[in-house]
């Protein structure tokens, strides 16, 4: 990577951290994707049970393969071959495992997160339910402020989301979404994690790379 770019990411992603532990989160900045494979590994004992939040960061890390040859059991909807009521009994799963692992849709600079569901699973099990929350992002979704979370989710999450799931949602033509009303729309639960929820042991690793969507 240019080392430019290794500064302001570096930079940029001590102030986050920082904003991020002072909303009661256990936050790191990880240079690079295996690092922060190595982390996610130190945080996730070998007999635990790992629910994982549908994300293109956890996929491009590599990291469930390494997870699975631990030894961990891993409740993943998004694996090939399932059925609707088959995905259905694996988020349910999700919300009781020992720790969920996930990305998120946007970070903003005072240590907010900010996320976008379709069915809600993902965003529910972030807030109440494991006893431990990773989540995972790349620098290329931290942003300014709620606003900005906002307008990030509508232009980069949901059409790319929505694309890679194949859905007739209008944001698939367009690439912006457009506030769809139809059965298939994705974008239909908004939360926003402004402090670590009280109950839940909490860790946010930002990444020094562009992952996910």
């Amino acid at each position: 990577m240019n080392p430019l770019k290794i500064w302001r990411n570096e930079t940029i992603g001590g102030k986050v951290v920082e904003s991020l532990k002072k909303n009661n989160f256990q936050a790191y900045f990880c240079k690079t994707g295996p690092e922060a494979v190595s982390e996610i590994l130190k945080l996730i004992p070998s007999d635990a049970s790992v629910g994982v939040g549908g994300s293109q960061t956890i996929m491009e890390l590599g990291v469930l393969d390494r997870l699975a040859a631990q030894g961990n059991t891993i409740f993943n909807h998004s694996q090939p071959g399932l059925d609707g009521a088959q995905k259905s009994a694996i988020r349910r799963r999700q919300l009781t495992c020992d720790v969920f692992l996930t990305g998120a849709n946007a970070v903003t600079m005072d240590g907010k997160l900010v996320n976008t569901d379709a069915t809600g699973n993902r965003v529910a099990a972030m807030i109440f339910g494991p006893q431990k929350v990773i989540v995972v992002a790349g620098m290329n979704k931290v942003v300014k402020d709620l606003a900005a979370a906002e307008e990030r989710i509508k232009s980069w999450a949901a059409p790319f989301n929505n694309k890679r799931l194949n859905t007739p949602n209008p944001c698939v033509k367009s690439g912006r979404c457009l506030d769809c009303q139809g059965p298939t729309r994705l974008c239909n639960v908004t939360t926003i994690i402004s402090k670590r929820p009280s109950l839940t042991d909490f860790h946010v690793l930002l990444i020094g790379e562009d992952l996910g969507f």
